[in-house]
């Protein structure tokens, strides 16, 4: 069985019981990290609220992601004035799900919001696309009310492009389906550092298969792993920076056994209930110690940020086995 047909929509079924991520922006606070002279990570004070990220050159500078409100792009902006005296001349989606682009409206029109192609032809329905991110808004759903507009990527590319900053060369990759389908990679050669949104996080971390199959996403993966082979830091959409190469081969390993699985049971006549006790859950006892460590880093109670992660990531993993299920049931 070889599945590689991606939907026109994020599932939006659910597992029973499920959680998700908070994506609320309350409470959230945005701290640089210098990653090289001129280039910063900003990094959400509380995991998985959405990280973002400054690149400066001679002659301007570029955000990645744009905020799920108003207030928060107004944030962003405030710390680029403050880390760059460059003008802010691009901003770049590597998604078009909203906590990372509903802020794009709120840049100045001289900002030039660059994404893939893909990602720009699913920022089609606003009105979908908030009821579904309302969902992980844990009680703060009335904030998305002042999103009238989804201001859309005016550049796009199929797989590859950069942009100069004046110095200082940023690539943009698409590999492929991941997370969705148009999963944009921002690399930074000279910090051998990707912005990498929903596509790819910290080694340890459950991924989300929102819209397509575990296939098509490994493919995109051994694309980015041939691609970027100097590769060393990963700043994710969501939760703490983590190494590249192993992030990449953990989450080939997770989809490998993910779709071996649930093809097994579904081949079997096995019930979407059975399928999901059949599975293996990584997650069933504890996290990877990696991102155990990396979680100690931020500024919250150790034993609750362990407990919520793991908690999180077991919400996730159900409906990814829940996501590949629906998907080669039809089939």
């Amino acid at each position: 069985m070889s599945i590689s047909h991606i939907p026109e929509r994020e599932i939006a079924e659910r597992p029973q019981g499920y959680g998700g991520p908070n994506l609320s922006p309350v409470g959230l606070e945005l701290e640089p990290y210098e990653l090289t002279q001129g280039v910063w990570a900003l990094m959400a004070n509380v995991p998985p609220k959405d990280n973002n990220g400054v690149v400066a050159g001679r002659d301007s500078a570029l955000v990645i992601d744009a905020g799920i409100t108003a207030d928060v792009s107004a944030r962003i902006q405030t710390a680029v004035g403050g880390l760059s005296n460059r003008p802010l001349r691009y901003l770049v989606n590597t998604t078009y799900h909203g906590d990372h682009t509903f802020g794009n409206a709120a840049f100045p029109d001289e900002v030039v919001i660059v994404s893939s192609r893909a990602n720009r032809a699913n920022m089609t329905d606003l009105a979908y696309e908030k009821r579904t991110r309302s969902a992980n808004m844990y009680g703060d759903a009335a904030l998305l009310d002042e999103i009238t507009f989804w201001r859309r990527p005016d550049l796009t590319f199929d797989s590859y492009a950069e942009i100069d900053l004046g110095g200082r060369v940023v690539q943009l990759h698409h590999f492929g389906p991941g997370n969705g389908p148009g999963d944009t990679i921002v690399y930074v050669p000279d910090a051998r550092t990707a912005w990498t949104g929903n596509f790819l996080c910290h080694a340890g971390t459950a991924h989300m298969l929102l819209q397509g199959g575990p296939e098509p996403y490994l493919g995109s993966l051994r694309r980015m792993r041939e691609a970027l082979p100097e590769l060393e830091t990963i700043v994710p959409g969501h939760g703490p920076m983590g190494d590249g190469p192993a992030a990449v081969d953990a989450l080939i390993g997770y989809l490998e056994r993910l779709h071996d699985e649930v093809q097994a049971n579904v081949e079997a006549g096995h019930s979407l209930e059975e399928t999901l006790a059949a599975c293996t859950d990584p997650w069933a006892e504890a996290l990877d110690p990696g991102l155990s460590a990396a979680l100690a880093r931020y500024p919250l109670p150790r034993e609750a940020a362990q407990q919520g992660m793991l908690a999180l990531c077991r919400d996730l993993h159900r409906l990814n086995i829940l996501a590949t299920y629906r998907l080669y049931e039809s089939r």
